[in-house]
């Protein structure tokens, strides 16, 4: 009986957006502006079956078919890819608030309800919160009086690789352990001791891992909503499995926090404001715009947009890195060479190190030219139908960013397929990660740009520095790197990268 109901129910979605696609054709024709070029695809289906694959090299090559701004049907969904420079200004600049919206898939929204920063609607409620993100967390104070956390955890990966000189490491474990640890200490640090924030890493690792796999796990849901209460591929289902772990182990570590703060009066100590959650529990129950109160809820999506956010980008990233590095011996050794003339023999890496350390910049701007961390960036959602390129775009379509092709045209990148660092050296003023350049975006523009890439940035090149400072690294013997991408909602390289350290000094 299911399973006729299911068919029912698929019939009658495909009627549907057959009357839906007829009327908006309709309608293109009678407006001013046309509809983009583009593939037909299958029948009811249109591109979906290519959602289990590399989907930058597939939209690229349609690109070359139809233009740099091309329509096509995944599943019940009308999507735009756009991939110029010129084109992609028009969306990100000129109409930034036109599509400054989400359409989170039904996976966001049972990890966090859409109360995030990444994936909430764009109006008041967003605005609030990613004010409050930006400027009481990620300030440029509060950054400074975190360090101490940070250098801590640090120096941990420093004894742990000292440890096991000689012997093969992987690379992105090492470093989403790092990085988990570093997010957790920056949270609670300052009132969780080192077992417990153990214990509690060792849970938050797993659990964190499989959430972000679902969220990059095409869902047939998303692109036939009709089929979304039947959840046929049973990602919602794995989703709030996974969710209530990561809650218990917030939930938990929150009443410790607010116990505390009731033993010492109300107000946090001195020694526990230098943490993330100190400073969200200090504006729990604050008017924070429009009427909207800042409580339990919201500290906790906030709280999951960090954890997630802040470690399996920042570990693919550095894994891109040193598999660059090990493929280009020659860049290896400039690198390091940098490093021991700002940084010294016998010190080891700090922050502020970091500015002075322009040729490593430029490796890592490289890296993330070359693998993009989100190649087609997040999918925009227009408010309301628009003109861009002389083409309409319609209301609620999915737009992507095709960040990649632009990585790769050579009309835009000199040899755009070479790993070479120096191409940020000329011009380095035009290239940050904020989104100036229209032709380098690998955390978005405008308003939905990345909130964390302030600490992101900082951690990234951090623990770079240290590890290639303070080691040589090696491959194994007889091993090669591979360079083979694994498309998700983080683009991860396709088979794990190990390396052995050797002591520098």
């Amino acid at each position: 009986m299911d399973e006729l109901a299911v068919a029912a129910l698929t019939v009658i979605s495909v009627l549907v957006f057959v009357f839906w696609y007829s009327w908006m054709f309709k309608k293109s024709k009678d407006g001013t502006a046309p509809h983009p070029p583009g593939p037909r695809g299958l029948p009811i289906l249109g591109y979906l079956p290519f959602l289990h694959v590399n989907l930058h090299h597939q939209f690229t090559e349609l690109a070359q078919k139809y233009g740099p701004i091309y329509k096509l049907q995944l599943g019940s969904k009308i999507c735009m890819v756009i991939s110029s420079p010129a084109l992609i200004k028009e969306v990100v600049r000129d109409q930034d608030t036109t599509f400054a919206n989400r359409d989170p898939p039904i996976a966001a929204i049972a990890a966090t309800g859409g109360l995030d920063i990444f994936w909430a609607p764009y109006g008041p409620y967003w605005r609030d919160m990613r004010k409050l993100f930006v400027r009481q967390m990620l300030s440029n104070n509060n950054l400074q009086a975190s360090y101490g956390l940070r250098k801590e955890e640090v120096a941990k990966v420093l004894r742990d690789v000292s440890k096991n000189i000689g012997k093969p490491i992987e690379i992105g474990e090492m470093i989403f352990l790092t990085e988990l640890n570093v997010i957790l200490s920056l949270l609670w640090g300052g009132t969780i001791d080192a077992e417990t924030r153990g214990r509690l890493g060792a849970e938050f690792r797993y659990k964190v891992s499989k959430l972000v796999d679902l969220l990059g796990k095409p869902n047939v849901s998303d692109y036939f909503p009709v089929l979304a209460k039947f959840d046929v591929q049973g990602i919602e289902k794995e989703m709030r499995a996974v969710v209530p772990g990561i809650e218990e182990i917030l939930d938990s570590v929150i009443d410790e926090r607010m116990k505390m703060i009731a033993a010492d009066g109300g107000e946090p100590s001195a020694e526990r404001e230098k943490d993330l959650l100190g400073i969200l529990l200090e504006l729990k129950e604050q008017e924070v715009g429009e009427g909207s109160s800042f409580g339990l809820t919201q500290i906790k999506a906030i709280l999951m947009d960090i954890v997630v956010g802040g470690t399996d980008t920042t570990a693919t990233i550095v894994e891109w890195v040193m598999a660059e590095l090990l493929q280009n011996p020659d860049i290896m050794k400039k690198v390091q060479e940098e490093l021991t003339d700002v940084i010294g023999e016998n010190n080891i890496a700090e922050e502020f190190h970091i500015t002075k350390l322009h040729y490593l910049d430029a490796v890592v701007k490289e890296t993330f030219r070359l693998h993009p961390p989100l190649p087609l960036l997040v999918p925009r959602f227009p408010s309301q139908s628009c003109v861009v390129g002389g083409y309409m775009i319609p209301k609620h379509s999915q737009v992507f960013l095709n960040m990649w092709s632009i990585s790769m045209d050579p009309q835009v990148w000199e040899n755009p397929s070479e790993f070479r660092p120096d191409r940020f050296l000329k011009h380095t003023e035009n290239f940050d990660y904020m989104g100036n350049n229209v032709q380098y975006l690998p955390f978005g523009s405008g308003r939905r740009v990345c909130p964390g890439i302030p600490l992101g940035e900082k951690m990234v090149m951090y623990l770079l520095a240290t590890l290639l400072h303070s080691f040589k690294w090696q491959l194994p013997e007889g091993e090669t790197v591979d360079l083979l991408e694994k498309f998700g909602i983080v683009m991860r390289k396709k088979t794990p990268l190990f390396a052995i350290p050797y002591q520098r000094f």
